[in-house]
Formats: C-alpha cells, structure tokens, sequence
C-alpha cells in the first residue's frame, strides 16, 4: 500500500472532513494543519517504539544514540542478536526492554515479523502482526501504522492526548475513555488519522 499520511494528504482528508463536520472545520481555522511526521518503514523504527516506551523525548534520543553506537551503527535484528545483555543494559534499556528488543529482533530474523509483508497487510492484520511481538501493544502499533506505513484511517483511541484533543474538539464535559472514543470515531472514516493528527495539534496548541 502506498504512504497516504503526507502533509497533502493531511490537509485533503482534514477539509473533506471539516466540509461535514463543522466542530472539525472550527478545530482547523483554530490550529491549522498538522504536521507531517513520516517515520522509516523498518526494524529500527520498531526498535526507538521500544526505546521510547515511559521514557522522555529527550531520554529516548540519547539512548537510542547510545544503542546505535553499542551496535555498531546498524541497529538490526542482527547486530541485536549478536550483542550480549549486558551492553544493550549499558545503553540504557532497562531488563524489560532488553526482552522486548530481543523478542522484536527474533521475530524479524525467524520470519514471524516480515517487513517486506507488513505494508501488504489490511490494517488490523498488520496490527495483530505487530501486537504479538512481546512488548508492542495496540498504540505502538498504531503509531507505526500511521507514520511508518501511511494508513489514513488509523484510530489510536489508547492515546490520551487523541481522548483529549478530540474532548476539546467536539465541546464534550468529559474526555472519553477508550472504549466511549471507539465508536465516536466512526463518522470519520476514512480520514480517522487526520483527525488524530487535529487532536494532537490541538492539544499542543492548548495545553494539557
């Protein structure tokens, strides 16, 4: 499947929505668009989701920096399977995701994860795909859907700043859990990304 999350696709699924919707259409006179964020389609990216797991912006990057030099500069199943525990502890990942990048990186080697297959996946079958990699669960999933593999109508409703901006969006009291976004989103097909991206912009532009 071809990448459908670029700055123009952005914008094109955001007006078709704001043409129905009209608390869209005020959102996006409000923040504008947002923007891009295309990630690599490969095991590294998977690999900083794992990185990046409870940790800061800032602490992801400099133990992802530090693992790359650990590995070598080739941060790949490989070059993970040969490197022993203890200097992937002492780039920083802790005992539980040393367990992770291993299980990740054996996934990708033994074939259980196929990268040439994945973007050839519906989009719940590369979820699942993902999802039964020890560590990943259906935000991971979902953020590599969306910037690493381009699907337009991916609906993260696990990620607390979507229930929020959404929340502020729609004029809702309360921000609605995951279960109550689910069905929320509907209306929004096909462009449910888009519309995650204005959730997010919206909440950067106000505040948590």
């Amino acid at each position: 499947m071809a990448y459908q999350l670029a700055s123009p696709d952005i914008a094109h699924a955001l007006d078709a929505l704001a043409s129905d919707h009209e608390r869209v259409a005020r959102a996006l006179a409000q923040v504008g668009y947002p923007e891009e964020r295309r990630r690599d389609h490969s095991f590294a990216t998977l690999a900083r989701i794992i990185v990046g797991q409870q940790v800061s912006v800032a602490a992801a990057a400099s133990i992802s920096r530090k693992l790359v030099d650990t590995l070598g500069g080739d941060l790949t199943a490989a070059s993970v399977l040969n490197c022993p525990e203890s200097d992937l502890r002492g780039a920083g990942l802790s005992r539980q995701k040393v367990i992770y990048m291993q299980s990740l990186a054996t996934a990708e080697a033994s074939g259980q994860l196929s990268l040439t297959t994945l973007p050839k996946l519906p989009d719940a079958d590369a979820t699942d795909a993902i999802t039964a990699i020890k560590g990943f669960g259906e935000w991971s999933a979902h953020m590599y859907l969306m910037f690493s593999l381009g699907r337009p109508d991916i609906w993260p409703v696990g990620d607390l700043a979507v229930r929020e901006g959404f929340k502020r969006i729609q004029g809702l009291e309360d921000r609605p859990t995951a279960a109550q976004l689910k069905p929320l989103g509907e209306p929004y097909r096909p462009y449910r990304s888009a519309l995650a991206m204005l959730c997010w912009r919206f909440c950067t532009a106000e505040p948590l």
